[in-house]
């Protein structure tokens, strides 16, 4: 037994006597994508009405290898890539599909979710390499959407999001409106439409806070219409955040923080996203979230853990999300080599097993893509 399958059994042994949904089981490891030419992070992952898996990621150049000191987020070469998996995550293919280029500079966290007509929605957002002084610098500009009907094998877009209203001061590099953009899942509602929690600069520049907002789309993300606030605070900073519809139709947000010690905050929507209720402490320390519904009905909650020991954590919460403060919490692995690692990503398999996703590195080492498969 390993270190990261000891930590795991052992905190689930220990807490499965005292609450229901600590019964998660470890099966072990896998690496979905490794290069040692590439920066390798952020994935997100789909199954498709096939069984076949998608996780999506973003690739960059291992710049180390042209005697840059260290890696960054930012890149003018980082691209939207996919790689695919046709018996559950065993293999997966070698060489990455691209999803899209920008030819502005380099996107971000490709966030794809499934949709109940076979199409595949993406998400991401665009840093832009500005020329000029001693040191790379970059200037961010804002999100943009793309879709695929066939499969991911094509892509149609890059669809742009509006602003969020009232916020007209926030630019882009060539002056014009920010367009919204997230890290997080976007969730398809029972109605068919998609729901995005977006991030947005405070319009007061003397407030470098952000704070999430909700964008709906009727047309499989083409357009997108302001709804509501979800989380806003004059001292805490929201910014990366999944939404779920819980079994009764509740839209909840899981959301990470700056200024309030990284703890996670969930915000709820009884009204189909029209208004959020005051979000609330869940009392603990993780980003970014992803939840998935489990066979039995239950919610399977994963999250990034960068403090020591560093790596991937889990809880598994009831129908509804409300046992978020006292559910156990479960390590799926602590043996990542700093904090630069995480952003894990859920799909639900067959006979009662997951497979998560997220981007790991030890020693400060070359980042790939990994994942943990589980069962319940």
């Amino acid at each position: 037994m390993n270190r990261r399958q000891f930590a795991f059994s052992s905190l689930a042994a220990a807490s499965a006597s005292s609450a229901a949904g600590s019964e998660l089981t470890k099966i072990k490891d896998v690496t979905i994508y490794s290069s040692d030419q590439h920066y390798c992070a952020f994935p997100s992952i789909v199954r498709r009405p096939n069984g076949e898996l998608i996780v999506a990621f973003r690739r960059a150049p291992n710049r180390r290898l042209i005697g840059e000191m260290g890696y960054s987020h930012t890149d003018s070469n980082s691209y939207c890539v996919l790689v695919r998996s046709r018996d559950n995550g065993e293999t997966w293919t070698k060489e990455p599909e691209l999803i899209y280029a920008h030819p502005w500079g380099g996107s971000q966290d490709p966030c794809i979710v499934q949709l109940r007509d076979g199409s595949i929605v993406c998400a991401s957002y665009l840093w832009m390499h500005v020329v000029g002084g001693e040191r790379r610098r970059f200037a961010f500009q804002g999100g943009y959407v793309m879709r695929s009907d066939d499969g991911a094998r094509t892509w149609k877009g890059p669809f742009t999001p509006p602003p969020v209203p009232d916020r007209g001061g926030v630019k882009d590099s060539l002056g014009r409106p920010l367009p919204a953009y997230n890290r997080g899942a976007i969730c398809q509602r029972r109605d068919g439409r998609l729901y995005w929690a977006v991030a947005y600069p405070k319009a007061n520049a003397a407030d470098d806070h952000t704070d999430i907002h909700l964008m709906i789309s009727a047309d499989r993300g083409e357009t997108w219409t302001y709804s509501c606030p979800i989380a806003t605070d004059s001292k805490v900073s929201f910014n990366e955040t999944s939404l779920y519809e819980t079994a009764q139709g509740d839209l909840v947000a899981f959301v990470r923080t700056a200024a309030m010690n990284d703890h996670t905050v969930i915000a709820r929507s009884r009204d189909r996203g029209k208004s959020f209720e005051a979000y609330q402490d869940a009392g603990w320390q993780g980003h970014p979230h992803h939840a998935a519904r489990l066979a039995d009905g239950r919610v399977f909650l994963v999250y990034g853990y960068r403090h020591k020991p560093h790596g991937i954590r889990a809880r598994v919460l009831d129908a509804e999300c409300t046992n978020f403060a006292a559910a156990p919490e479960a390590v799926l692995c602590d043996d990542g080599g700093g904090s630069d690692l995480g952003y894990p990503w859920a799909v639900v398999l067959p006979n009662r097993r997951i497979l998560v996703t997220y981007y790991m590195q030890h020693n400060d080492g070359l980042r790939y893509i990994g994942g943990t498969l589980l069962s319940y």
